[in-house]
């Protein structure tokens, strides 16, 4: 297997980027990442821990659930989830993160890369609150690096294609699936209570 394991060789791979995608990385997010971010429902938030280990998780809500205090900071709220709370153990140990939002109709994306703390403020938490709950932790984001992404990627993938989505029924639940996985109940059980846990434990 031929493999690239030098930097130097990686770039004479792939050659030089071109003048407009190296200047195109801002160092704050000006008036068009605000008006994206503002609109997106769903980012997906990178993270890693000491050791180098990697986790990539999806955070969704109604657009504009994060908050832009300035051009420099970010407020994503934590909701409710299954407390494995894996993002947040890497950044207490390292606090880089990635974010990519993406807003339902559009082939763009927005990168943000920066650093997180984790925040329990009560009273800045209450300006991300939703259905009148205040969440007990936020991550506040300091913005180093800010890029929109070309469609590529998601022309590609047809990602908003309404042809592209699959019948539902022909892809195991996720009850089935833990049940396959995991065993200890039945579908039946294992589907109700997934049901039940989105009806009531989103916030």
């Amino acid at each position: 297997m031929n493999q690239i394991t030098d930097p130097a060789a990686l770039r004479a791979h792939f050659g030089e980027p071109s003048e407009r995608a190296v200047r195109k990385q801002l160092d704050r997010l000006d008036a068009h990442c605000r008006a994206f971010i503002a609109l997106s429902p769903f980012l997906v938030l990178a993270s890693a821990d000491g050791a180098g280990g990697v986790d990539a998780s999806p955070r969704g809500d109604a657009p504009g659930f994060v908050k832009i205090i300035d051009d420099h900071t970010l407020l994503l709220p934590d909701r409710p989830g299954n407390r494995r709370i894996d993002s947040l153990q890497n950044i207490v140990e390292h606090p880089g993160v990635g974010l990519i939002f993406f807003v339902p109709g559009i082939d763009e994306t927005v990168r943000v890369n920066g650093t997180a703390r984790i925040v329990t403020d009560a009273d800045l938490l209450a300006d991300v609150a939703a259905q009148g709950k205040i969440p007990t932790t936020g991550l506040l984001i300091t913005v180093a690096e800010a890029y929109y992404h070309c469609a590529k990627a998601l022309i590609r993938s047809k990602l908003w294609h309404p042809a592209t989505r699959i019948e539902r029924k022909s892809f195991p639940s996720l009850g089935q699936i833990l049940v396959d996985q995991l065993g200890g109940t039945t579908v039946a059980e294992a589907d109700a209570s997934l049901e039940e846990a989105y009806r009531t434990k989103l916030y």
